[in-house]
């Protein structure tokens, strides 16, 4: 199990995986998630053309660990920068 003294590697790439603040509006009952914020991550570098070939969107999704299931699924995003701002840095907040 992941946790913010051993966060998790990102399936894809290897990276390690982010602390991610979820938005106070989100209907998310958790307060983070672990996120990949590779930006030479395949799965979010495939996931722009992915989304445009089945969506016709400008946008891609990164991986993100679902606490509660502790399954990888896409957390979708729409600019490399997206989501960026809320990276928890310092793992005491």
């Amino acid at each position: 199990m992941a946790t913010e003294e051993n966060p998790p590697r990102c399936p894809h790439c290897g990276a390690e995986m982010k602390k991610w603040r979820i938005p106070a509006e989100s209907t998310w009952p958790f307060d983070f998630f672990f996120v990949c914020f590779n930006d030479d991550c395949p799965y979010f570098v495939r996931g722009w053309e992915h989304m445009w070939n089945q969506q016709a969107v400008h946008a891609s999704y990164r991986c993100r660990l679902d606490p509660h299931s502790e399954k990888f699924v896409p957390l979708p995003v729409w600019s490399a920068d997206a989501l960026k701002e809320d990276i928890i840095e310092d793992y005491g907040t």
